[in-house]
C-alpha cells in the first residue's frame, strides 16, 4: 500500500500535465474502439436462425447484372429446396436523393415462408399486401420516420430503372432486420418495365441446413454453362460482399489505428521523459536511501502504467456507453444495424493504452534508474 500511495502520488504531482496526457490518450483509444467497432459490426452481420436454411443467389459477375426469371423454376426442382423467390433492390428516391432506404420488390406469394421471423402487425395488413397489387410493406422505424401511415400514397423515383412507380403502404412489418426495409410486388415491377421477366437476386430456402452445400453446388453448376451463370452464397457472404463495395475496410481500420498507436507512443513517450528529467534528483535520494535500480523502475513504469489504465478504461468505456445509447439502426437507415462495443474490444483499448504507456516509459526510466546516484545529483536542475 505505501508503494501504491507513493505511485498515486507521483502520478498527479503535476495535475495539468496528467491531465492533458490522460485526455490526448482517451481520445485516440475511443476513436480506436470506434474503428474496431465498425470494423465488427460490418463484418459480423446480424443473422436470425432462419437465415442458416438460406442462400442467395446472384449473377456469377456483379450484383448490377441480372438473371432470367426463369432461373427461378428451375432452382425449385432441386432436391432439397423447400422455397424460391425473386427479389429485386428497386434503389429508388423518395422525395430527396438523401432519403435512402433498402428497397425490394419480391414475390409475395411465398415472402413469408421465406421469411418467417418477419411479422406483419396484423393478418388484414398481410392479406392486404399480398392480394393487392400496388400494395407495400413499410418497416416499422421506415414508417416512423416518414410519418407514413395504412393508406398513404408514396412514389418512388426509380434510379437503376426508369420509372417511378405508385405504392400504397398497407402494413408494417418488423422482426428480421426488416424495420428499415420497403417491399413491394415483383409483378408490379415486372409489369412497368421495359424489360420485364428479369431479377437481380433469388432467395433459396432449404428443407434443412444440411442441404444447404449440396443445393448451393447444385445451382451454380446448373447454370455455369448458360448465359446468366449464378453465385450462390450464404447471407453473411451475400452483406458482406456490399461491405466489399466500400473498399478494403480491415486494411483501412488497421493502417488509421497503426498511425494512431504510433501517434500516442511519441507523445507519451515525450511527456515522461519529460517527467522523469524532471525527478532526477529525487531517484538519486532514493538510491540513497536504499530503493535498487529495479524498483525504482518498476516505480516509474507503474506510474505510466496507471496513467494508462485510466485513459484505456475512459476511451473505451466512454465509446461503450456513448455508442449504446445511440440507435445506429435508424440513423443509418439499417445499414449499420448495431453498434455495440464489446468487451474484447474494451480489453483490446486497455491493453494498447498499457502497451503504449509500457513502451514510451521504459527506456527514460532504465537510463535514470541505472544512472549514477552522483551523476544524477550533478544532473539536478539541469
Amino acid at each position: 500500500m505505501k508503494f501504491v500511495r507513493l505511485i498515486l502520488r507521483n502520478t498527479f504531482r503535476n495535475r495539468r500535465r496528467t491531465i492533458l496526457t490522460i485526455l490526448s490518450i482517451t481520445m485516440s483509444l475511443f476513436l480506436i474502439t470506434t474503428l474496431r467497432t465498425l470494423l465488427v459490426s460490418l463484418e459480423s452481420p446480424p443473422l436470425t436462425p432462419e437465415s442458416a436454411k438460406r442462400v442467395i443467389t446472384r449473377h456469377s459477375t456483379s450484383l448490377a447484372n441480372v438473371m432470367p426469371v426463369a432461373h427461378k423454376q428451375q432452382i425449385r426442382g432441386i432436391p432439397g429446396v423447400e422455397e424460391v423467390i425473386s427479389a429485386q433492390w428497386f434503389g429508388g428516391i423518395y422525395k430527396d436523393p438523401a432519403n435512402f432506404f433498402a428497397q425490394f420488390a419480391v414475390d409475395t406469394d411465398g415472402f413469408f415462408n421465406m421469411f418467417p421471423e418477419i411479422a406483419v402487425q396484423s393478418p388484414d395488413q398481410k392479406d392486404a399486401f399480398v392480394s393487392e397489387r400496388t400494395a407495400a410493406l413499410a418497416g416499422t422505424v421506415l414508417a416512423e420516420r416518414y410519418g407514413w401511415k395504412i393508406g398513404d400514397r408514396i412514389t418512388l423515383q426509380g434510379t437503376f430503372f426508369t420509372i417511378a412507380p405508385e405504392f400504397i403502404i398497407r402494413g408494417f412489418v418488423s422482426g428480421g432486420n426488416s424495420e428499415n426495409t420497403f417491399y413491394f410486388h415483383w409483378d408490379y415491377l415486372n409489369e412497368l418495365l421495359d424489360s420485364p421477366n428479369i431479377s437481380g437476386t433469388f432467395f433459396v430456402k432449404a428443407r434443412s441446413a444440411d442441404d444447404i452445400p449440396a443445393i448451393s453446388e447444385a445451382i451454380d453448376a446448373m447454370f455455369a454453362n448458360s448465359t446468366a451463370p449464378t453465385k450462390t452464397e450464404t447471407e453473411k457472404a451475400f452483406v458482406l460482399g456490399f461491405v466489399a463495395m466500400i473498399g478494403n475496410v480491415r486494411t483501412l481500420v488497421i493502417s488509421i489505428s497503426t498511425v494512431v498507436v504510433f501517434t500516442i507512443v511519441l507523445v507519451a513517450a515525450n511527456t515522461m521523459a519529460m517527467s522523469i528529467r524532471e525527478r532526477t534528483g529525487e531517484i538519486a535520494i532514493l538510491k540513497t536511501l536504499g530503493f535498487s535500480p529495479g524498483r525504482v523502475l518498476f516505480l516509474m513504469i507503474s506510474e505510466s502504467a496507471a496513467i494508462g489504465l485510466v485513459s484505456g478504461l475512459l476511451g473505451s468505456l466512454g465509446a461503450r456507453y456513448v455508442f449504446g445509447a445511440v440507435d445506429f439502426n435508424q440513423l443509418t437507415s439499417g445499414f449499420i444495424q448495431q453498434f455495440n462495443v464489446t468487451w474484447d474490444t474494451v480489453l483490446l483499448a486497455v491493453s494498447i493504452a498499457l502497451f503504449v504507456a509500457i513502451t514510451s516509459t521504459f527506456v527514460p526510466a532504465w537510463t535514470a534508474s541505472h544512472l549514477p546516484i552522483a551523476e544524477a545529483i550533478r544532473r539536478r536542475g539541469e
